[in-house]
């Protein structure tokens, strides 16, 4: 099927749901032919931790965000050419492939530089067309020669063509172990360019040489070519033999292909340049990028698990393709251009719908997965106690117990336990251990929640707590921050709040005194105890200051007036 890899996660402080549902939803999926990668946006806490070790899997991949990068561009990958190459083989490489740039690798394609199309035509009409730095093979590629004798893999010099008389070439013209030759057939003229051990002969027209010449540029070791070319053509040709290594004149702009495309688009706005050579983490290159490539990019493919809300979800969500989400919480703010499979159902875990999925799809759960599932309806239902408890969770927790043969209360009670202890974190760790971010229109709160007996321990830092509570509302701009102790054996949860969010506290939880750590007796769920109540009293707030605002804007309206005032007159306003 699907060959691109499909990234599968939960929640940003993933919790034991999300992280075992992410493991189990992607091993379905890969047994039904696709390519998808468990993945998680954060730690795993002690308690999953517990889970994964007792069943001997891996923790997922972390996955620290799905922005667009230029390793998912379509740019021109394996498009670069080897610093000894020609000038010729880079242009003619240029054309084929319609570039204006081209970037130069050396050994294992290390990045050695990059040259445009205009220096090299500048180089060309301006360089110098005498001076040859290069090698006999590019000399014979160039020029379609023919090997004659061969001494030197490297040949430099100076290029002459012998276009004077004998006597005129004999008298004026000085050859040596630099010289580079281009001539016919003049028996003189080769006999003195061999007796001055010039580096090459270039003999044009493909004319052979007699043994006697042959036998005196053998004892000399003179290097000789011979190429269909005239002398016009090859002294117009030879200056493109020359090493692409050479005509690298500046230095230049380079992107990694783990760079973000967004990143890339702001700095070629301010470089303002064509082509972008692309090199990887070994300094090795992997291409070249144009402008116009920018535009071809493949997102990144993503199924949510265990949540909808793009506040939870992993940085630069909008930049992927959401092809599926697998949730049982309200539903948020995810948005999708093409239709997708949803699945939410009212159940106390999300691994209770992906038991259904396994079923549905007639898969065998092995019992590694099946743990793992169990351990995560054990967690969100606090072992069949939370309100939030169905009974498909409670079937789905049976028949998995009975697959990883486990006593799902002896186990469970563990693992609670195990993700219990709060001692030695924190106060960014405790807030954080299981935090979740909600968004109603403008109104922004955040709920963490920490399952543990020794609330004491917290209450003893409370005034430190409450003061960080504070700083976090400061600094995210958020309404309320609360932190909700939960102790499941006494089945209540302490809150702790920032100082602002003392009137919305007392008022979700119709409170006749409250205070930091006030315990609110059968409160364990925060999907139906702690976000519900608390959104409620915000959005309530909200729509009675959206009604004080119009009245204060429009009360000189005679025709709102009346409209208006009874209005507010029955929300009890007056």
């Amino acid at each position: 099927m699907n060959n691109k890899p499909i990234y599968i996660f939960g929640h940003k402080n993933p919790d034991t749901d999300s992280v075992c549902g992410a493991i189990a939803l992607s091993y379905l999926k890969n047994q039904l032919g696709f390519n998808t990668i468990p993945c998680v946006l954060g730690n795993v806490n002690s308690e999953t931790k517990y889970a994964l070790d007792y069943f001997k899997v891996k923790a997922p991949m972390f996955l620290n965000d799905v922005k667009l990068q230029i390793k998912d561009v379509s740019y021109h990958k394996d498009c670069f050419i080897d610093k000894n190459s020609s000038i010729k083989d880079a242009m003619d490489y240029m054309s084929k492939y319609n570039l204006t740039g081209l970037p130069i690798v050396e050994n294992k394609n290390k990045y050695y530089g990059y040259v445009s199309l205009k220096e090299l035509a500048r180089e060309i009409v301006n360089g110098d067309y005498h001076k040859i730095n290069t090698s006999y093979g590019n000399l014979l590629n160039v020029l379609r020669g023919n090997k004659v004798l061969k001494y030197d893999k490297e040949i430099s010099g100076r290029v002459l063509a012998a276009t004077f008389g004998k006597e005129t070439f004999l008298d004026k013209v000085e050859l040596d172990s630099n010289s580079i030759l281009i001539v016919g057939d003049r028996k003189v003229i080769l006999e003195y360019a061999i007796e001055n051990k010039v580096k090459l002969i270039i003999v044009v027209g493909n004319l052979e040489l007699s043994n006697e010449i042959l036998s005196k540029a053998r004892n000399n070791k003179v290097n000789i070519i011979s190429t269909p070319y005239t002398a016009y053509e090859v002294a117009k040709l030879i200056s493109l033999s020359n090493y692409i290594k050479d005509m690298i004149k500046y230095s230049s702009v380079t992107f990694n292909e783990v760079d973000y495309l967004s990143d890339f688009m702001i700095e070629s706005k301010k470089l303002k340049h064509s082509n972008y050579p692309i090199i990887n983490s070994k300094s090795e290159c992997t291409g070249l990028l144009t402008l116009t490539d920018s535009a071809d990019a493949v997102k990144k493919q993503v199924i949510l698990v265990d949540h909808n809300n793009s506040s939870q979800s992993v940085d630069g969500l909008d930049e992927a393709e959401i092809l599926e989400v697998v949730d049982h919480h309200n539903i948020g703010d995810i948005n999708t251009k093409n239709p997708i499979n949803f699945r939410n159902s009212r159940t106390g875990c999300v691994n209770t719908i992906i038991y259904d999925l396994y079923k549905e799809n007639d898969i065998e759960i092995p019992p590694h997965i099946a743990g793992l599932m169990a351990s995560a309806i054990i967690s969100d239902t606090l072992l069949l106690t939370s309100p939030t408890t169905t009974i498909r969770d409670t079937d789905a927790l049976i028949n998995l117990s009975r697959i990883a043969k486990i006593k799902y209360k002896d186990y469970g009670m563990d693992m609670l336990k195990h993700g219990m202890s709060v001692k030695g974190l924190s106060f960014d760790n405790l807030l954080h251990k299981d935090y979740k971010s909600f968004k109603a229109g403008d109104i922004v709160l955040a709920i963490g929640q920490v399952l543990t007996s020794d609330f004491e321990y917290i209450n003893k830092k409370m005034k430190g707590l409450v003061s960080y509570l504070d700083e976090v509302a400061e600094n995210e701009k958020l309404k309320v921050v609360t932190l909700f102790i939960t102790d499941i054996f006494q089945n209540l949860s302490y809150v702790i709040y920032n100082s602002k969010a003392e009137d919305i506290i007392k008022e979700s939880y119709s409170l006749e005194n409250v205070y930091e750590g006030v315990a609110l007796k059968n409160v364990v769920s925060r999907k139906m105890q702690m976000v519900p109540y608390i959104m409620n009293t915000l959005e309530k707030k909200w729509f009675v200051s959206f009604l004080f605002y119009l009245y204060n804007t429009f009360i000189s309206t005679s025709v709102f007036i009346p409209l208006t005032l009874p209005i507010l007159d029955n929300c009890h306003i007056w």
